[in-house]
């Protein structure tokens, strides 16, 4: 037996057991005073009360491809396909769990024992998330390799993966961004009451909101596109290799997990929490190089494959400093649309929307250039498949420390709660102003987050693009095949209609949580006055409610589309769909991300004193520009890197069925 594939097994073992000592070392935790544990209690109650439900609206969904997937193609791809959705769910859920239970506790160690303690808790209920993700995600390939040893077959893993994540980042994004914009509206600009006000009726939703979205919707995506890289990389590994391929694709990985736990222990309390995640970051990245350029030689005979992991580790690294540049305060992007803000919301809003087009230019240069030096280092020029496998390579290299990278990004919400629960318990200043600063630290790792899931996303979805031309036969994309170019046009098309309807269902959501809240503040005038206490669980229920009504349609235009041009006109035709959605859709999740995040730090900047500061009109304008950029980078932009990989896995778990019907109406 390979011992790489086993001793992937052992590692996603052992990566599931790490993540259960640190849940239960985060429980023993004390939770602090009644005041806050009634206070977190709402909001674990309401966000593990949003998963049961959409889980349960998704059961349906996954009985259904099971079915279709069992027909069509083969029972053994609809089993893996059912425990590739299964173990997504299981990553959000233990996830969640760890979540909205170090919340609290990282504020009552900020009361308690300082800086130190309240990041060492924060950033412990991230790293259960980053480890369930790729303990389940490592351990279910390798299962399944090992007992159906065919690519083809567990190709329906990363399938029902990336089912489970459109769902889970769709519906969260909604719930999320309905909560957020009502709470602003209405709370910040209309009431006058600061984010986080206890007499906030949508406050606890909001709070839920960064759990739902940000933790449980980020680990779906990323549990995706590791899943989805590690297939590619076997898919290609053997065509180029032999079983030696996917054995070094499978070794990175288990190599990266060893290096992300390490790394989590590099990170140690410090005045500068930025400066502790970095070295927890770059300890793992660092540990994982060294030994992955051993393994080349070992397991493939030459160091040329090693360049390609070399260079998907700087992709991601540098997608996550532009993105930082475009979106911090730190820098002069924000800082302008900070000052168009002066002159009133619509040129907050240019000014925001230029900024996220323009930060799409050095990002998608850096993917070209990575995909071409992967491509030609891993031998591209006398073999075209070990080229493309190079490609592979690069997306799983750069998710190869994904139990760090998800770790550092969990955390940012787990700080940003603790801040709420401080100011809706009334607890010291000093307490918020150790929340607010991990906080802070969290909007910088939220971008390096982003960074690596845009990169995965365009490396992964053109390593499965390729696996998917492997299955049908296809050379190549004739551009004077009419059909061919009735399916690119198609394709570039599906991101925006994909937007269209994610930003529509924010935005239908957001309009009823409004209402809802502005009813309370006038029907309930005790509110305001503290004397009576606001109706949390409608505002909860509302959000939920509308996500998982709106959450259904893209999920299934994803899914659809593909099948449909694919039987209908061709694999030709599907496949320049999948190279139209992967252009467009790459561009705009990188515009939407970054608008998004230049909006909200705009925002901020004003709120810290500049242009007017709090209550100013210059601040009114930034609030209506962050309301605007909230559904762009919480909701439609993250779900277009789980779109383009979803339609491009349907393609390949589907290929027979097209080469079957190539076309009946063409």
């Amino acid at each position: 037996m390979d011992l790489a594939v086993v001793g992937s097994i052992v590692v996603g073992a052992l990566a599931l057991i790490f993540a259960f000592y640190k849940s239960a070392w985060i429980s023993r935790l004390n939770p602090g005073n009644d005041r806050m544990k009634e206070i977190s209690g709402y909001i674990q109650e309401g966000a593990m009360a949003f998963l049961s439900r959409e889980y349960k609206a998704l059961v349906v969904f996954i009985i259904v491809l099971f079915v279709v997937v069992a027909l069509l193609i083969n029972i053994f791809t609809a089993i893996c396909f059912l425990f590739g959705a299964i173990f997504s769910i299981l990553a959000g859920y233990f996830g969640m769990k760890a979540a909205t239970k170090a919340n609290v506790r990282t504020a009552n160690a900020a009361m308690e024992s300082g800086m130190t303690k309240a990041l060492n808790v924060a950033f412990s209920g991230g790293a259960v998330m980053g480890m369930c993700v790729v303990g389940l995600g490592i351990l279910g390939i390798s299962v399944a390799y090992i007992v159906f040893g065919e690519p083809n077959i567990i190709t329906g893993f990363g399938l029902g993966a990336s089912s489970i994540a459109l769902f889970a980042r769709v519906g969260g994004g909604i719930y999320t961004k309905a909560a957020d914009v009502g709470a602003d509206l209405v709370g910040k600009v209309e009431a006058g009451i600061p984010e986080d006000d206890p007499r906030n009726p949508a406050v606890i939703a909001d709070n839920v909101g960064d759990n739902v979205g940000d933790v449980a919707g980020m680990g779906a995506d990323l549990f995706e596109s590791y899943v989805g890289a590690i297939v590619s990389g076997i898919t290609l590994g053997i065509i180029a290799f032999g079983k030696a391929g996917a054995s070094y694709a499978l070794a990175i990985s288990a190599v990266g997990v060893l290096a992300s736990i390490i790394g989590v222990y590099f990170v140690r309390g410090d005045k500068d929490p930025q400066k502790a995640l970095n070295g927890g970051t770059v300890a793992s990245s660092v540990i994982t190089l060294i030994v992955s350029f051993f393994l080349c030689k070992v397991i493939l005979g030459t160091y040329q494959p090693f360049i390609a992991i070399l260079v998907g580790i700087a992709v991601g690294l540098i997608i996550a400093k532009v993105t930082e540049i475009f979106t911090s305060s730190d820098y002069k992007y924000v800082k302008g649309i900070a000052q168009e803000s002066e002159t009133g919301a619509s040129t907050n809003i240019i000014g925001g929307l230029s900024v996220g087009m323009m930060s799409t230019g050095i990002p998608i240069v850096v993917i070209a250039i990575g995909i071409l030096v992967a491509y030609y280092a891993s031998g591209g020029t006398a073999d075209t498949v070990k080229g493309l496998y190079g490609i592979a390579l690069a997306a799983v290299g750069m998710l190869s420390t994904a139990g760090m990278t998800i770790a550092v990004d969990a955390y940012g919400p787990i700080a940003d709660n603790a801040g709420g629960i401080a100011e809706m318990c009334n607890l010291p200043k000093d307490v918020r102003n150790i929340t607010d600063k991990l906080d802070s630290v969290g909007n910088t790792t939220a971008a390096v987050g982003k960074g690596f899931a845009i990169g995965s996303a365009a490396l992964t979805a053109l390593s499965l693009f390729v696996a998917y031309t492997q299955a049908v036969g296809l050379d190549g994309i004739d551009l004077t095949n009419p059909t061919t170019i009735a399916g690119l046009f198609i394709g570039g098309m599906l991101p925006f209609l994909f937007s269209a309807m994610t930003m529509s269902a924010v935005g239908k959501a957001a309009f009823s949580m409004i209402e809802e809240v502005r009813r309370q503040f006038k029907n309930m005038p005790g509110i305001m006055e503290g004397t009576e206490k606001p109706d949390y669980k409608r505002c909860v229920d509302i959000s939920t409610t509308a996500a998982l009504k709106e959450m259904i349609l893209p999920g299934l235009l994803a899914v659809a589309v593909p099948v449909a041009i694919g039987v209908l006109l061709g694999t030709e035709a599907l496949g320049g769909l999948l190279a139209g959605s992967l252009v467009t859709g790459v561009l705009m999740a990188i515009f939407m991300s970054n608008a998004g995040g230049a909006w909200d730090n705009a925002k901020k900047y004003i709120e810290e004193g500049n242009h007017g500061g709090k209550g100013s009109e210059a601040h009114k304008a930034a609030v209506t520009g962050d309301t605007v950029g909230d559904p762009f980078k919480d909701t439609s932009g993250p779900s277009l890197n789980i779109l383009i990989k979803l339609m491009t896995i349907v393609a390949v778990v589907f290929a027979q069925l097209f080469v079957t019907y190539n076309g009946i109406l063409f």
